[in-house]
This record gives structure tokens, C-alpha cells and sequence, in this order.
């Protein structure tokens, strides 16, 4: 049988143990998750996968460590058309077990700040199941519930605190990166953040400039948003559509942020198929797009996703925000990344003649705008290849800027005759 878990926050726990306990009378059951945040007992109970075969549409680090043993298997994607494969090309779901709070006055039971195509797997599933729960804020959303009609089974859940996302604080290059990215942000843009500390830093930046009237409509809501929001910051007044509501899918981060969104109108939990379609995000003008990569070559194709075979996290909605930017009025999209980092003693740079062998290109050459380090940053539409060598190259290391020219001229990268 197929089971669905969901997404983040709505993963199950006493179901989810219950199920480890039968371990012994079951095999090859299948069960699909995303952004695990906290171990699975299906999966500590079964280390060979024999009995449960673990599936996830985007890796956290328990997934990531799941892989690394075997024992998890990512399945590739744009975020935003998850719904659609649940739809138009899964089979039927054979049990849904999904988090949720206790039933509110209008007989629904709302799945907190998160919403993702959560409606599609109760749409295709042949049984639902909601574990209750009253820790999960009360989200206001389009999506982010299902009817007390929709359900087969109740399960009483443990009202366990929800999982938190660790922030570390930035460091020099995540703030040099930001300060890059700051000054093209102007007052009314829309944004879109992306995980990790550098797209936080840009945050703390535009609290600290000023900056006004901001939007959001973005996929995750972070705790860098949630800092804007509460500095009076967001506003959503210029936004062409969901004006003044700060629309997202999931939420990851503290506790504080989760109390942001309970029964505040302010914020609105959207479907994944409504929030990173480029024809939704186009809609609205100055749309600026952060995302982090860990490796791009010099023709500019970024790989965020994987060190080689080895996976790491998944493709997300990166590449659908990366498009909606550029269509977007005045839109802007940028891909950010330290310049080097450390392998095994060994000090290597994040731009690179070409990719790793197994790695992933997640945005296109032909898609990437921006390219930020902390020595500068690069637009590459419309540039030759030789003219996003010498770009990348300059925005490197200075370590390996003259290995990286060599490469470049080398292979005709860069032609000898040329002069940029």
C-alpha cells in the first residue's frame, strides 16, 4: 500500500509509532513525506527497509541522513506541481495520515501554516486519517484544512510541541552576500526568501534600511519574513493581488514565527500549486526571488541540490520563483553562494569549470539572473558564454581566479580573440 504522511508540521507521531509496532506482519509498504522534521519510528524500527520503504519529495537533514544509509529516496519535482502529480499521474493514495487541530465552529480541521497539496492527497485518497492535535497554530489559509466529512478515522495525538527550524545567526559572507542583494531591493517589492542563513541576512539588512511597504508572497515563510513583518515592515499595499496579505505555503522556523500566523488575516497558507506558479508570482511587480545554490559552472548553471550523487535537499520551487521574478515587472531573481568551502581539509571554490560528476542542475543557464557572492555580484542575461566566464571569474575567490581564466581559455570557453 501507498501511505502519504505530508508535509513538515503535519507529519504524524502516534500513528506513526503505532505503525513501527506492527512492523513484523507488514512489507514493502510505501510511505511519502517531505521536510522531515523529527525521526520516523517506521524508519528507526526497520534499518534494512524490508517492512517500510521511506519517499520524500524534498530531503531535511533527517532525510538526507536517511539516504546516506539506504534508506530514503527522493523523488524529483517542481514544488509547485506536486498537486498536479497527485491528480493527473499517482495512483490513488491508499491512506493519508495527516496532522491536524481539534475541529473548529465551521466542521473543519485546520492543518496549521502549512498548506502545500495537502487538498490533493485527501482528494485521491481512498482513506483519511487526521491525527489531532491542538499545538499547531490556527492558520488562515485557502487550502490548509479538511472537512470532518472527508475523514474516516480520528487518532487523539499527543499535542507535542511542533518541530522547530534552527536559525543560525550570519556570518561575514552570508552579510557581505546580503549587503549585494539589499541595495536592489527598493521600497514595494515582493519577496520571495529562500531556506539558509544567507537569505535570513538580507532580511536583517532591509530591517535595518528602512526599507517600506514590502510584499510577500513566497513559498516558505521564514523567521527573516516574520522579523520584517514585525518591525512594520510588510505591508503587501502594492501588491497587484492578495494586496496586504502575506501569502506562503509551509511555515518552518520558531516558535514565534508559528504564533505569528495564529488567526492572523495578515497571513494567508495557499496551496504550492497557487504560490510557485510563474504565471501567479509574474503577477505582481518588483518580485525579488533569494535563493541559495552550492555550486555554479562557468556558463552558469547552478547546482542546489546535490554533491554529486550524493543528495542533499531537492529542487523546491527555485526554479518556478526564478522564472516568476524575471517575468515579473521590474522583477529580479538571485542565486547566492559563498565562494568556496572546505571538503576534507581542502579549501575549493563554489564556482567551477564544470559541475561534479552526479550533480544536478537545478536553474538553467538559460534562466539565471543574478549571481551573488560576497565579492560581488553578476547578471547573466543576455551574456555570451565567454562574457559569463569573465563575469563568474570575477565575482570568485581571487584564489582561484587565475585557474578558472586558464580553464576558460583552455577549452574555448572564453575565445582568444575576443575582448569583453
Amino acid at each position: 500500500m501507498w501511505l502519504d504522511y505530508g508535509t513538515a508540521l503535519c507529519q504524524p507521531d502516534v500513528f506513526d509509532r503505532a505503525l513501527a509496532a506492527r512492523r513484523d506482519s507488514l512489507s514493502n509498504v510505501k510511505i511519502r513525506s517531505c521536510l522531515t522534521m523529527s525521526p520516523r519510528a517506521v524508519v528507526e524500527a526497520d534499518p534494512t527497509g524490508e517492512h517500510f520503504c521511506w519517499f520524500s519529495w524534498h530531503f531535511s537533514s533527517y532525510d538526507r541522513k536517511m539516504h546516506d544509509c539506504g534508506r530514503c529516496n527522493y523523488i524529483p519535482l517542481n514544488l509547485g506541481e506536486v498537486p498536479g502529480y497527485y491528480r493527473r499521474f499517482l495512483p490513488p493514495v491508499d491512506i493519508a495520515i495527516l496532522k491536524a487541530r481539534p475541529m473548529d465552529e465551521n466542521g473543519r480541521f485546520i492543518f496549521g501554516p502549512t498548506s502545500m497539496w495537502h487538498r490533493a492527497i485527501i482528494e485521491r485518497a481512498k482513506t483519511v486519517i487526521v491525527e489531532v492535535t491542538s499545538t499547531l497554530p490556527c492558520a488562515c489559509g485557502t487550502e490548509n484544512w479538511v472537512d470532518a466529512g472527508e475523514i474516516d478515522f480520528l487518532v487523539e495525538g499527543d499535542d507535542q510541541e511542533a518541530p522547530e527550524l534552527p536559525n543560525p545567526a550570519p556570518n561575514e559572507v552570508d552579510r557581505a552576500v546580503a549587503r549585494h542583494i539589499a541595495g536592489e531591493v527598493d521600497d514595494g517589492a515582493c519577496l520571495q526568501i529562500g531556506i539558509g542563513g544567507m537569505p535570513n541576512a538580507v532580511c536583517s539588512l532591509l530591517l535595518e534600511s528602512g526599507i517600506r511597504d514590502l510584499g510577500v508572497h513566497t513559498e516558505m515563510l521564514t523567521d527573516g519574513l516574520g522579523e520584517l513583518y514585525r518591525a512594520g515592515c510588510v505591508t503587501g499595499s502594492r501588491k497587484a493581488i492578495d494586496t496586504g496579505k502575506i501569502v506562503y505555503s509551509f511555515t518552518l522556523g520558531s516558535r514565534q514565527l508559528y504564533a505569528a500566523t495564529h488567526r492572523n488575516a495578515d497571513f494567508l497558507c495557499c496551496g504550492v500549486d497557487y504560490t510557485n506558479s510563474p504565471q501567479v508570482i509574474m503577477q505582481n511587480d518588483n518580485v525579488i526571488s533569494i535563493n541559495n545554490t552550492t555550486q555554479i559552472d562557468l556558463q552558469g548553471q547552478a547546482a542546489s541540490e546535490s554533491d554529486g550523487h550524493r543528495h542533499l535537499s531537492g529542487t523546491g520551487g527555485q526554479l518556478q520563483f526564478v522564472r516568476g521574478a524575471y517575468s515579473s515587472h521590474c522583477g529580479k531573481s538571485f542565486i547566492c553562494l559563498a565562494s568556496t568551502y572546505e571538503k576534507h581539509g581542502e579549501h575549493r571554490s563554489r564556482i567551477v569549470l564544470e559541475l561534479t560528476p552526479g550533480n544536478i542542475v537545478t536553474t538553467p543557464r538559460s534562466d539565471v539572473m543574478y549571481v551573488v557572492t560576497e565579492y560581488g555580484k553578476v547578471n547573466l542575461k543576455g551574456k555570451s558564454v565567454g562574457e559569463r566566464a569573465r563575469a563568474l571569474i570575477s565575482i570568485a575567490h581571487p584564489d582561484f581566479r587565475e585557474e578558472l581564466e586558464r580553464e576558460a581559455y583552455g577549452l574555448r570557453l572564453i575565445p582568444r580573440a575576443v575582448t569583453f
